[in-house]
């Protein structure tokens, strides 16, 4: 088993426990060779690792990586695709390899790419896109032959891309472009928020967009128009790829290995704000009354261990939203009471000098 890896403290178990927590934090898994973790890929069972070496393959989410490199002429694999059963790997230089059995065996498809620096893959019905640093090529026949498709695309380093319903974003070295006419016209500008604009790597979740950046992850909700920081724990903030697995997004970084994290935990929680609060306070949550689900704020003066916890009228406890240490800041997490009757709640806040309890009013 390759040994670059750091070993986590809390046991898959216990994680699958704390889905709310909004101190979450990403964590490091198992990594192939020496962590340059440049593309990531999921194709069934199979978790896929580009590194300057090759292709890495695993069956037991990270734990483990075998080398797949058969036919693979050129191993500098800088990202991958997955469109049925054909795996696509792009690379420095050599540009696309396909395999149709997982990775075993690698075959080139480049009629018609006159740029093989292969940075980004993205897939939308029978498109299959590549990404250069000369633009944005088309194939319509599983790479057997490619066109340039680059109006409006003012950047042509693309490293990146993501397909969103009906739009295609890329990514490049002057932040994010966006299309809705599957490459052929393309639009500059979807960059609010986005504090580092260059973008190597995209994820979808639902509606949500993740954005890898020389400054870590970001995380958008409308289509790229804003972007809100998603970094906490994460010590390596040169995010190279994602791959989304069931509940989790996985993040490649160059020099710190993979790492993982919850969606959920970034769905439902917001991170802290970088003002650092007076005092500690529990806020007031809103909406309330509230249907279904209700946003619950506190502020911390300074990093402190915290315990956030729901009551129900007969003062049982229903829910612990946040049970460990956080950092100084404001934070705001989402309450969901789908499962709890209609009525009336209490939460209450245990943290440094602060203990104290509000009402929740619950209506369906």
């Amino acid at each position: 088993m390759l040994s670059f890896f750091l070993r986590f403290t809390l046991s898959a178990a216990a994680l699958s426990l704390m889905p709310s927590l909004s101190n979450a934090q990403w964590v490091q898994t198992n990594g192939p060779y020496s962590g340059f973790i440049q593309s990531l890929a999921i194709s069934g069972t199979n978790l896929f690792a580009g590194t300057y070496d090759g292709v890495f393959r695993s069956t037991d989410n990270g734990a483990n990586w075998t080398a797949v490199n058969t036919g693979l002429t050129n191993t500098n694999v800088q990202s991958f695709a997955v469109s049925g059963t054909n795996l696509f790997a792009g690379t420095y230089g050599g540009g696309v390899f396909r395999s149709t059995d997982n990775g075993a065996n690698w075959t080139a498809v480049n009629t018609g790419l006159t740029n093989t620096e292969v940075r980004s893959f993205a897939v939308s019905g029978t498109n299959l896109f590549a990404g250069t640093y000369g633009g944005v090529f088309r194939s319509t026949d599983n790479g057997a032959n490619w066109t340039a498709v680059n109006t409006g695309l003012t950047n042509t380093y693309v490293q990146s891309f993501a397909v969103s319903g009906t739009n295609l974003f890329a990514g490049t070295y002057g932040g994010v472009f966006r299309s809705t006419d599957n490459g052929a016209n393309w639009t500059a500008g979807v960059n609010t928020g986005l504090t580092n604009t260059y973008v190597r790597s995209f994820a979808v979740s639902d509606t949500n967009l993740f954005a890898g950046t020389y400054g870590g992850v970001f995380r958008s909700t409308d289509n790229g128009a804003n972007w809100t920081a998603v970094n906490t724990g994460l010590t390596n903030t040169d995010v190279r790829s994602f791959a989304v697995s069931d509940t989790n997004l996985f993040a490649g970084t160059y020099g710190g290995g993979v790492w993982r994290r919850s969606l959920s935990e970034m769905i439902t929680s917001v991170e802290h704000s970088r003002s650092i609060p007076a005092a500690f306070r529990l806020g007031k949550n809103y909406p309330n009354p509230f249907n279904l689900s209700t946003t619950i704020t506190f502020s911390l003066p300074l990093a402190a261990v915290v315990s956030l916890k729901v009551f129900d009228a007969l003062g049982e406890e229903v829910s612990t939203l946040v049970s460990g240490e956080m950092s100084a800041g404001t934070h705001a997490l989402q309450w969901n009471a789908m499962r709890l009757p209609a009525g009336m709640y209490f939460y209450r806040l245990q943290a440094g000098s602060i203990n104290e309890m509000k009402k929740i009013t619950f209506l369906k």
